[in-house]
């Protein structure tokens, strides 16, 4: 297949949705010859978080000199991105082999009468075979869903499960409590590895820490309040945990430190198990980990940030770095949210602080259009526009603007993407200058 066919292939896959279980990717790695017993990883469960952490953790490890794979999901650019081979993604040459490779296999289960996989486990078990053809000494692999029956559970040799924070999300399907969330996602845990958890709700630990105690897995429980020197500024942040002095991360929403702290705790469990990793790679690779879309500098006077809050702890904590960094400013906000999240709790977290409201639309299924997440918004907030797209929504803020102004970009990553390259594209126009780290400069080089 060309590149524009595989493309076509992915958005064909989408009518066969998502289904829980194991049993597909049982049959997609047996036609390959099971890639994942072949790798090792680093497995990463939680409800926000999954992706900084990973960011943190496969830019130590490929600063240790380590060949990393990493798999992500939803991805922000393109549709490359999912799959990474220290931090570049895919080459179109190997994805088009790939996929052909595998839409083959998938014509094979169907005439053995079996189901045709979803799109998440067809790009799982080719992201195995890739890493397998490529090497990879360690592959950093989050969950797509949950985890239990996440079609990346099907792994085996996990060296270590790190837990993110863990919140009310997708409770049509990981379950109606809290515990029962927990539940879901400590299904990743396996005999044989370490555990990293971040301290959290009290029902969340119970369950972590009992099903590690069923499987004989040692359980590291990492507490935000144990960070030292904590310093912020809206370019980098400081902070000391162990025997770890002056930390820096340029990733500066302010819960990125105890992402960062999960990152350094799962690169001290694998040096424990042989893995030879230098405190300079811990601290250049901290330092050198950017992640699009998380509380991400785009543009200065006026500041525009991008991120990705689209539950309600996502809302809760970037209202947090919002209160720190911008406390006493004049708050433009840009919202698009899908159909299927918690619009009510992600914006009675954040309106309170916003003197104008824009609403865009996001697309697809789940999608939402801007006049229905505009009435919403009116419960919280009386000065609320609905706009037809993200470029008119991003000209009316500039519009709206004075160099004080603080224009906030936030919900689903679906629409992150496209405004973030709007931004950047109406910044150089007009001759902004200052725009901030570029964090996906390297993916841009393919």
């Amino acid at each position: 297949m060309t590149y524009m066919q595989v493309m076509d292939y992915v958005e064909e896959l989408k009518k066969y949705g998502s289904v829980p279980g194991l049993t597909n990717m049982e049959n997609l790695c047996a036609k390959l010859g099971q890639p994942h017993r072949e790798l090792s990883f680093i497995h990463i469960a939680g409800t926000n978080g999954k992706g900084s952490v990973l960011a943190f953790l496969s830019e130590i490890l490929k600063e240790a000199g380590y060949h990393v794979g990493r798999y992500i999901s939803p991805t922000i650019f393109e549709y490359r991105e999912r799959i990474q081979l220290n931090g570049r993604s895919i080459t179109k040459k190997d994805l088009c082999r790939l996929m052909t490779q595998m839409k083959q296999i998938c014509e094979e289960l169907v005439e053995e009468g079996k189901p045709h996989p979803t799109a998440f486990e067809i790009e799982t078990a080719m992201a195995f075979q890739y890493f397998k053809e490529k090497n990879c000494q360690l592959v950093v692999l989050e969950t797509g869903l949950g985890g239990l029956l996440d079609a990346t559970n099907i792994i085996e040799n996990t060296l270590v499960e790190v837990f993110t924070s863990i919140s009310p999300d997708h409770m049509g399907v990981l379950g109606k409590t809290l515990a029962e969330i927990a539940e879901n996602k400590a299904g990743i845990m396996k005999k044989g590895s370490v555990a990293v958890a971040l301290k959290g709700e009290s029902e969340v630990m119970r369950v972590l820490e009992d099903k590690a105690f069923k499987l004989s897995v040692p359980l590291e429980i990492v507490d935000p309040e144990t960070a030292k020197g904590i310093k912020r500024t809206i370019e980098k942040q400081t902070f000391s945990y162990k025997e770890y002095k002056n930390l820096v991360i340029t990733m500066v929403g302010t819960y990125q430190i105890e992402n960062a702290m999960l990152a350094v705790e799962a690169i001290e469990q694998l040096k424990k198990r042989g893995y030879s990793i230098s405190s300079k790679a811990v601290y250049q690779g901290l330092m050198k980990a950017v992640w699009p879309g998380r509380f991400q500098v785009l543009a200065k006077k006026p500041y525009f940030i991008a991120d990705g809050a689209h539950n309600r702890d996502g809302a809760r904590r970037l209202a947090q770095s919002v209160q720190f960094y911008f406390t006493n400013k004049r708050i433009i906000y840009i919202i698009g949210i899908l159909r299927d999240k918690e619009q009510d709790e992600i914006l009675k977290a954040t309106c309170g602080m916003a003197t104008q409201i824009l609403t865009v639309p996001t697309a697809g299924e789940r999608g939402l259009s801007s006049y229905d997440l505009a009435c919403i918004a009116r419960n919280y907030h009386d000065n609320v526009t609905a706009l037809d797209s993200v470029q008119e929504a991003v000209e009316l803020a500039y519009l709206l603007s004075d160099k004080d102004t603080v224009i906030i970009a936030f919900g689903s990553l679906s629409y992150l993407g496209s405004l973030i390259r709007i931004v950047e594209h109406l910044s150089v126009r007009k001759n902004r200058n200052d725009i901030g780290r570029d964090s996906h400069g390297k993916q841009r080089e393919d």
